[in-house]
């Protein structure tokens, strides 16, 4: 027969509650405790210790506490338990004291020796209450606990080695965010991360017959190039690989230029928002539309047309007559009237209407009533006397109805300027200076379009962006993000690490919201999400903060702005993100507060721990000390995808599987062996790099220089 968990008090007690709060309660260790007990399964260790577990008994369950603190205190009398001979003197004794953390219940199954944990406390206990030590499997019930605890990410150094796993659905569902200095092993827990993820997929699925790969999408944007060994030779959970310099198992990284939408475009060339944004925006539309070089207006833009200018001329004429500008004589008004009637001519036999007439007629009857001339040396001199309003108003009236039978506003037939659809560059570029020449505003474009010819001209981008004559948009999404059940791989990883810095962010940003806005339009279509992950390393380059405040946002903060909205909306649309970052203190606060569970290594900078220890509860905070002092492989959970805040050594990686971000061996090199007696380092052959980064060209120029002679 089990024990009640008073019962348990007489050989587990340590203590007794001497101070309770909601988020504090204070603990006064008995004097007989010993200084080394068994605190948890798998031997004797040092007790109290910070960060372990201790219980104390509510209403027939146990609270939760984990020790923050401890101290010694000097105490006057002595507190001993039991008899007191009152004939022998003693000398003052050091209390030992500790402070607890509340965490949750611990309650028994019904008929069953297993506990369940849960989150947060019904009630508190009183003072004096014993405190515990929890059995081997108290403590584990409180580290495994948890609902669909479906893959195995570590153990709990603090909890006897307990198996410490995670429900994907949580960890990937609602964002993750991973931080630690560098060396901590930020790249190896995502690595794993996904890994251990799917091949416990792929193990179920082996259990229950099925074949090939699990149907899971994972797209890593990988800066630094370190996650193309973590993924390679794997059968099973292989993964596609896409950089700039592809080699024999890797693709060639396409982004094309046609994919990019009006704001990264404005962003990459800098257009100003006045006159350059609402031009590119125009060409934009019309490249996709295939009205290249057609300087031919449709019927439909021409009555657009028509009514902008018509409520153009409205506009002044309304405010001449407000301002009393027409009853001056000689004014300019009368010529202006006279221009208005001669456009009007040429936009009658354009667009024809019955309105117009009567828009001509008033204008005809109020310059015919007002015109005067007279003889000069010679010439003919003309002018205007002052117009009435009984003149003028039938002009407005007339020029209303005229409006009213062009309709509201009008809809344009075609895509807008965001849809990807494809189009060449170098058309793009000559379709907007001929808008310049046709607009006016050469010298506000010039520059402008240089930005564009010089995108197209750096081999190095064109490779990326513009030599994409053979990708179509399906295609790109079924390479990208993956295709049905996942054939071509679980996993892509995309190396940005040779992506010119002038077109990184921009390309980074596409990729990001390509994924975003294809997970939408699955959903759509669909009925249901099509659950994907995105990983963004060294996320404090893409996903800085920026200034709302500025007008012309650079393509850094059209890149932010993109993972901002992923964070605020991705988790409807089946798409989870999971950033991975050393300076977290640097990362846009909007996505930071839209990561529910958080993963973080050593963290030694002040400014980087203060950030972390505001996005936990005030009764955690003590757990985060341990953030400058953690070794690496070691990490602490918490969040949504944990019941409680865990410290976790995370699983071996091997070798082959870890992302290539190890250190430099510099004695290794200098030396000329490793710790196992091998080489560690290649022959030094700079011509081979500089034939790399010059691309062939130098030594193409020489010989047909050579060629020449």
């Amino acid at each position: 027969m089990s024990q009640a968990p008073f019962e348990q008090a007489g050989s587990l007690r340590v203590g007794a509650v001497d101070f309770v709060s909601p988020d504090e309660i204070k603990v006064a260790l008995d004097i007989e405790a010993p200084e080394s007990v068994a605190l948890n399964a798998g031997g004797p260790q040092p007790f109290p210790r910070v960060n372990g577990y201790l219980l104390i008994p509510v209403d027939e369950a146990f609270l939760v506490g984990q020790v923050e603190w401890l101290t010694v205190e000097r105490s006057a009398f002595p507190k001993r338990r039991g008899m007191q001979d009152f004939g022998l003197v003693d000398l003052p004794y050091p209390l030992r004291r500790l402070r607890l953390n509340p965490l949750g219940t611990l309650r028994r199954r019904p008929r069953s020796n297993a506990y369940d944990f849960r989150r947060g406390a019904d009630a508190f206990p009183s003072i004096g209450t014993a405190v515990l030590l929890p059995t081997d499997s108290q403590l584990r019930s409180i580290v495994e606990s948890g609902e669909r605890r479906r893959v195995k990410i570590g153990t709990s150094p603090l909890a006897g080695d307990a198996v410490v796993s995670i429900d994907p659905n949580r960890l990937f569902g609602r964002h993750l965010a991973v931080l630690g200095n560098t060396g901590s092993g930020k790249s190896c827990s995502v690595a794993g991360l996904i890994r251990w993820s799917l091949e416990q997929a792929n193990q179920v699925r082996s259990t229950a017959g099925s074949e090939g790969p699990p149907n899971a999408r994972f797209i890593v944007l990988d800066p630094n190039g370190e996650y193309s060994r973590a993924f390679s030779g794997d059968d099973v959970l292989k993964a596609r690989i896409f950089k700039v310099d592809p080699g024999e198992s890797e693709a060639a990284l396409k982004v094309p230029l046609w994919f990019w939408n009006s704001a990264e475009w404005c962003s990459f060339t800098q257009a100003s928002a006045r006159t350059q944004r609402p031009l590119l925006r125009r060409a934009l539309r019309e490249v996709k539309t295939g009205r290249l070089g057609v300087m031919e207006p449709t019927k439909e833009e021409r009555k657009l047309a028509l009514r902008r200018y018509l409520s153009s001329r409205l506009i002044a004429i309304q405010r001449d007559l407000r301002s009393g500008a027409i009853q001056t004589d000689a004014t300019p008004f009368g010529f202006r009237l006279r221009a208005v009637r001669i456009d009007l001519d040429a936009k009658s036999r354009e667009y024809p209407s019955n309105k117009l007439g009567e828009v001509c007629a008033a204008l005809d009857n109020a310059l015919e009533v007002t015109y005067s001339s007279f003889l000069k040396d010679g010439k003919t001199v003309e002018f205007y006397r002052s117009f009435s309003e009984q003149l003028v108003i039938p002009i407005v009236t007339a020029l209303r109805e005229a409006l009213q039978t062009l309709g509201g506003i009008l809809h344009q037939d075609g895509p807008d300027e965001d849809m990807p659809l494809e189009f060449n560059g170098v058309d793009l570029a000559d379709h907007l200076e001929m808008l310049a020449e046709q607009e006016n505003v050469t010298q506000f474009l010039d520059f402008l379009v240089a930005r564009i010819r010089s995108l197209l001209s750096d081999s190095k981008m064109k490779a990326v962006i513009a030599d994409t004559d053979d990708m179509t948009l399906e295609a790109w999404l079924n390479d990208y993000i993956g295709s049905g059940n996942a054939d071509g791989g679980c996993v892509s990883v995309i190396d940005l690490s040779l992506v010119p810095t002038e077109v990184v962010h921009v390309v980074t940003a596409v990729i990001a919201r390509m994924a975003f806005e294809g997970s939408q339009r699955y959903l759509k279509l669909n009925g249901v999400a099509l659950p994907t992950v995105l990983v963004m390393e060294e996320a404090h380059t893409f996903i800085k903060r920026y200034k709302e405040d500025v007008d012309n946002h650079d393509a850094a903060s059209i890149c932010c702005q993109v993972f901002e909205r992923i964070a605020r909306e991705g988790r409807k649309f089946g798409l989870g993100l999971v950033l991975s970052s050393q300076r977290p203190s640097e990362l846009s606060p909007t996505v930071l507060s839209q990561c529910n569970t958080f993963l973080l290594h050593r963290i030694s900078n002040d400014r980087d721990q203060e950030l972390v220890q505001r996005l936990v509860p005030d009764n955690l905070r003590g757990l985060l000390r341990d953030l400058p002092s953690l070794p690496s492989q070691n990490a602490i959970l918490l969040g949504w995808a944990s019941e409680l805040p865990l410290l976790v050594k995370m699983n071996d990686l091997p070798k082959s599987q870890q992302p290539r971000s190890d250190d430099p061996d510099f004695w290794g090199v200098w030396v000329g062996t490793d710790e196992q007696g091998h080489g560690t380092a290649a022959p030094v052959d700079w011509k081979r790099v500089a034939d790399d980064w010059q691309g062939g060209a130098s030594a193409a120029g020489i010989e047909n220089g050579e060629a020449a002679e």
